[in-house]
């Protein structure tokens, strides 16, 4: 993506900002702060957020909307008052993707050296699972926003994430393709802990539904190596199967994927895609090449407040506009839940938010809503248990340490080839 570096830049330099001088924000743009964490605070007497997310890679797209809702809110808890009194902070570093782990394995390190409360991130399940032994090794939460591979479940004490595993993502998108009514389905899926889960739990809804998979199912072996950029083969291969419907599991790979399927006779519009690549295509291809295609993203449609916010504290910090909010809810969801675990267990350190993280979300029976952190806090001060209503709109922790519930947005192409929400699917893992 264009500004990946310049978010790099911005966001890891040491200090705190707060643009209160830039002549080009926006009016109301002074009750947002960028709080970098400086160099020499840790999780001892700070809220300190780091951030393990995409700012280059072929899902540098989820960079910004990730970014500003840890942005949001970090700025939103300092705003109520910080985390018991202590401030909140963040640092972000760069994850790059699957094609190179090298980039998450040493912004891991740089955690850990970094000593935060809690590590937002990955986007990429594969990345995810580069790193995340290292951040348990060292008792260090980490929270996905984005990550939703069935091979995290339950992976570790200090592993939680605010989207929903593929067996609720996957059971939605099968019953979708199912519902228009499609019988024999093909699907292009890259071979990564991500695509072949994703396109397990698919391929078992579409069955239950009385359908079949005729090209790229389980155990056919059709998979493709990530980041690889002709599909001529396989895109052949898939539609000599005579398919009603095409599912796309990939990541930048999608690039090459769609004019290969559209150079051969295709109908675009019956092809379905996930959150990896339910994206704004206009700068990529020519009008009308995906429209009426279908996608889903897991997590409600935010509402049009919460998106101002996201975009006023990007516009703030970066000086653009935010065009994308995929799992920005996610991310700033996952930032208040931990900032809530530490002020129940009353300090800022990796292990009480791991021990209170589940409580907070609503595990607890009998706990009351509340749906911001100010008002969650006046809450627990109050010795009441909580259940967080946040953005992400997902259920309590569960004992897999996953959301015992959320929702699946499903998305239609435009003629320009950007997304619209169309509707949304509740379900429970």
């Amino acid at each position: 993506m264009a500004g990946a570096a310049a978010l790099s830049l911005t966001l890891t330099a040491c200090g705190s900002e707060s643009n209160d001088n830039d002549k080009d924000k926006d009016a109301d743009a002074a009750s947002y702060t960028n709080d970098v964490c400086k160099g020499d605070v840790t999780s001892a007497d700070t809220f300190k957020v780091g951030g393990i997310l995409p700012l280059t890679g072929n899902l540098a797209f989820l960079g910004p909307p990730e970014i500003a809702g840890v942005g949001l809110a970090v700025s939103d808890i300092n705003a109520a008052g910080g985390v018991d009194g202590a401030k909140a902070c963040h640092q972000i570093e760069d994850s790059g993707d699957s094609t190179d782990l090298s980039v998450s394995t040493a912004a891991a390190s740089e955690m850990v050296s970094a000593k935060p409360s809690v590590v937002i991130g990955a986007a990429s399940s594969s990345v995810s699972l580069n790193f995340v032994d290292t951040l348990t090794s060292n008792k260090i939460v980490q929270i996905s926003p984005a990550n939703t591979a069935t091979d995290l479940s339950g992976y570790s004490d200090y592993y939680f994430r605010t989207a929903p595993p593929d067996t609720i993502q996957g059971s939605a998108l099968g019953t979708l393709i199912a519902t228009d009514g499609h019988k024999k389905v093909a699907f292009l899926v890259f071979n990564d802990t991500y695509g072949t889960g994703l396109r397990n739990s698919t391929q078992k809804a579409i069955e239950e539904a009385g359908g079949e998979v005729v090209y790229g199912g389980k155990g056919d072996g059709n998979e493709f190596p990530a980041g690889q950029t002709t599909f001529s083969a396989e895109v052949t291969a898939a539609l000599n199967t005579q398919p009603d419907a095409i599912v796309v599991l990939a990541f930048d790979e999608t690039k090459a994927i769609i004019p290969e399927l559209a150079n051969q006779g295709w109908d675009m519009s019956k092809t379905y895609f996930t959150d990896g690549n339910t994206a704004d295509y206009s700068e990529v291809f020519d009008e009308g090449t995906l429209e009426g295609a279908q996608g889903t993203i897991p997590g409600p449609n935010p509402d049009q407040k919460f998106k101002d916010n996201l975009s006023g504290w990007f516009k703030s910090a970066e000086n653009k506009d935010l065009t994308d909010f995929t799992y920005g809810a996610e991310a700033y969801h996952a930032v208040i839940l931990a900032a809530l675990a530490a002020t129940k267990g009353g300090d800022t350190t990796p292990q009480t938010i791991q021990k209170n993280l589940a409580a907070v979300s609503g595990a607890v029976d009998g706990s009351e809503e509340c749906s911001t952190y100010e008002d969650c806090v006046k809450l627990l001060e109050d010795g009441k248990d909580i259940n967080y209503q946040g953005p992400a709109g997902i259920g309590p922790i569960n004992k897999q340490n996953d959301p015992g519930s959320a929702f699946i947005g499903i998305f239609q192409f435009q003629k320009d080839n950007t997304i619209k929400w169309a509707t949304e699917v509740e379900s429970s893992s």
